[in-house]
């Protein structure tokens, strides 16, 4: 059995929260070159030439690219092999996300009660952290800051098996037209189907941590992914909602067992800023 000390939890996820604010991710930076080589509406390729350019000064100078420094998700894979010593993993992460906004000078987002108050909490904490456990002795990160503007923009429906394919593509349609401008496309799509309802949303925001450059496994869903990415562009509403032909960089499912009587489809939309940083321990 292998130790993991919570301190270097702490520093782990301390490092990750500055990262992932103001480094784009290599296959996003790519994905947005190449959306502007290909994008035939002039004003929606000097929308993303001032993206590219927003990137590479928020990457060189380590500022955040968005000022929306956004709401910690933390997606951890434990290791069964793994013994955690020391404080547990929520105050771990909790405390590194503190640390971690605290010394990039990340804006803090998060408000301790949603409905009367809304006293912000100071520190960006709590953190939504979600733990799966894995075969293994290694202890997997991703933190993924999740700005208001586009997970106010997500979307879940409760269809029939009968729906299929086309309701599976309604509903991504459908949750895009919504966004619109709002949540400051060009986008990157996270797809939950199957599960229940609460599987389903987070299948969906997982997603967004897949490559935009990695063709899914099974072919089927490949192929899917390929035909909701041509619905969402053929939307018209392009780079920032200035009109194009490039309203998303990619859309990526992830699928689960379904109840025999349920469909359930989320939708998880990421910015152009899809911000997320890993690390393995």
């Amino acid at each position: 059995m292998r130790e993991i000390k919570s301190v270097e939890i702490v520093q782990a996820v301390a490092g990750l929260c500055g990262k992932a604010a103001c480094a784009l991710p290599a296959d996003i930076l790519a994905g947005l070159q190449r959306a502007r080589d290909a994008e035939e509406s002039a004003q929606g390729r000097a929308i993303l030439q001032e993206l590219l350019e927003n990137a590479a000064l928020a990457g060189s100078k380590m500022l955040p690219l968005c000022q929306d420094t956004g709401l910690a998700v933390v997606f951890v894979d434990w290791g069964q092999a793994v013994r955690l010593s020391g404080a547990s993993l929520e105050e771990a992460v909790n405390e590194g996300v503190r640390r971690g906004y605290g010394e990039a000078f990340l804006r803090k987002s998060v408000v301790n009660e949603p409905l009367f108050e809304r006293k912000n909490s100071g520190d960006n904490t709590p953190a939504i952290i979600h733990l799966r456990q894995v075969p293994g002795d290694r202890v997997k990160i991703v933190l993924c800051p999740k700005g208001g503007g586009c997970e106010n923009k997500s979307m879940l429906r409760m269809l029939v098996p009968a729906d299929g394919v086309q309701g599976v593509k309604r509903v991504v349609h459908d949750a895009v037209l919504a966004a619109g401008a709002g949540a400051c496309p060009p986008f990157v799509i996270g797809v939950g189907v199957g599960g229940d309802s609460e599987l389903a949303m987070i299948n969906a925001k997982r997603a967004l941590l897949r490559s935009i450059d990695e063709i899914h496994p099974d072919p089927r869903y490949a192929r899917l992914e390929e035909e909701l990415l041509a619905v969402v562009n053929a939307t018209g509403i392009g780079p920032q909602g200035f009109g194009g032909r490039i309203t998303a960089l990619k859309v990526n499912v992830e699928f689960a067992p379904a109840h025999i009587a349920s469909l359930p489809v989320a939708v998880s939309i990421n910015c152009h800023a899809a911000r997320h940083a890993g690390i393995v321990i």
